[in-house]
Parts: structure tokens; C-alpha cells; sequence
């Protein structure tokens, strides 16, 4: 008598790998959408950090041109030995880059348009629309309120 050996392979059938790929396709399809959001939200967030800086930045400004007491100037030198363009009297840094990019010292991933020296606005390098922004006022030494709505 023969005996016919039975070759037994293991793996995985095709139905089953065609169902995990069907599962797989539903989990990314439902976890794209989040991921997407998050970087909408974390323009709004560098929009919203940057307000912030610019309101620190103005006010370390003002404090150290008022408490070197020449209300004449028009320049002030920060701690790090840089110069800020400031309007005379006040102390506001002007809207340019030697005035409040100067103070901020760092405008890096956002693009700052000087055109208007009473509405420099910076906006997300990446990505988002023209309305994701904050502006500052050179005369007034006031921030807008960040608009956020499109990022």
C-alpha cells in the first residue's frame, strides 16, 4: 500500500487578508479626518502664541525704554544687545522689521508683511488662509484679536 503524503502549508487565505485590508481601510478612513484637524488646530495655537509674543515683546519694550528715562529716543537696546525702533514718547516699537520684528527677535514660521506700519500681520508659513493672522498696530502698539477662522 501507498500512503500519499498530504502537503499541509500554513498562512493565510485570501478572504482573510482581503478583510483585514477592508478593516484597516475603515480605521484610516475614520482617523484621517482627526489628524487633518490637528494641524488646523496647531495654526490656530503658533497664531495664537505669536499674539502672545508680540503683547510680551511690546511690553518688555515699553518697560525698558521708560525705565531708561531719555523719553526722546527712538531707539532702545534690549538685554541681548539689540536695538528696537520705537516711537519717541511712548516707547511702542514701530511696525517694521527693525522696530517689533526686531523685539520679538524671532519670526520664524510665519510670514510677516510690514506694507502697512499700522497693520503688520503675520500669518502660518504653512498652510491655512489669509484670514489665519493677528495684526499689530506700530502707532497704537495694540494686537488684534487673533482670527483663527482659517486656519
Amino acid at each position: 500500500m501507498k500512503q500519499f503524503s498530504r502537503n499541509t502549508q500554513s498562512g493565510f487565505t485570501l478572504v482573510e487578508l482581503i478583510v483585514v485590508i477592508v478593516v484597516l481601510g475603515i480605521l484610516a478612513a475614520t482617523a484621517l479626518p482627526k489628524f487633518i484637524n490637528v494641524s488646523t488646530e496647531a495654526r490656530a495655537a503658533s497664531v495664537n502664541g505669536v499674539t502672545g509674543a508680540l503683547r510680551s515683546a511690546v511690553s518688555l519694550v515699553q518697560a525698558k525704554y521708560y525705565a531708561a528715562g531719555n523719553t526722546a529716543a527712538t531707539t532702545v537696546t534690549m538685554q541681548d544687545g539689540s536695538a528696537v525702533t520705537v516711537a519717541a514718547g511712548t516707547g511702542i516699537p514701530a511696525g517694521t522689521a527693525a522696530g517689533i520684528g526686531a523685539a520679538l527677535q524671532s519670526t520664524e514660521g510665519f510670514t510677516v508683511d510690514y506694507t502697512t506700519a499700522t497693520a503688520v500681520t503675520f500669518r502660518p508659513t504653512s498652510g491655512g488662509s489669509a484670514t489665519c493672522q493677528v495684526a499689530y498696530n506700530g502707532t497704537t502698539g495694540l494686537i488684534d484679536t487673533p482670527v483663527v477662522s482659517g486656519c
